[in-house]
């Protein structure tokens, strides 16, 4: 083999590596039947929310997985299939489910969320999942509950007070 071409090949599983290692997520996904609008629409889908999706030779992605320790995920890679992955744990799995529910061409297989492997299974699960700004304004609901119920029950006691306090002035 080319001495040129074997060094791109390495750049390219270091790249990957990389890419894998700073990812809070990575989810495999099988293309086959896609065509070209459809592939458009999905990469303009993942773009607006930050995720990226790029085609390597399965050869390349294996290295970089098990480069990382994750013999398990590089036997997953059969077939014609784009790696997805972004800094949300959650984003390229809700994403590509809900693609995935409008064009059944779209087969998840497998993904790396923050480092441990998830099946097909587990991704779809992990789509049911809010985005980040989502699960933010939960936690902010859950922390204001208790106050504003504190609140309201003040106010009750306040009104209970005036309220009697305004019927003995209303008698008298």
């Amino acid at each position: 083999m080319n001495q040129a071409i074997l060094e791109q090949k390495k750049q390219v599983v270091n790249d990957l590596t990389e890419k894998l290692k700073a990812s809070a997520s990575a989810v495999v996904v099988e293309y086959r039947g896609l065509n070209v609008a459809e592939t458009t629409e999905l990469r303009k889908t993942l773009r607006a929310e930050n995720v990226h999706m790029g085609v390597f030779k399965n050869s390349l992605v294996a290295r970089a997985a098990e480069a990382l320790g994750h013999k398990d995920f590089a036997d997953q890679l059969t077939g014609p299939n784009a790696l997805v992955f972004s800094e949300d744990a959650v984003a390229p799995a809700r994403i590509l489910a809900k693609f995935a529910k409008k064009h059944k061409n779209l087969v998840l297989k497998t993904g790396l969320v923050d480092g441990k492997l998830v099946d097909a299974d587990g991704l779809k699960e992990l789509s049911a999942l809010p985005n980040k700004e989502g699960m933010i304004a939960m936690f902010a609901g859950c922390l204001n509950y208790p106050v504003g119920a504190f609140a309201r029950a003040l106010k009750a006691v306040a009104d209970a007070r005036n309220g009697g306090a305004a019927t003995e002035e209303a008698a008298a």
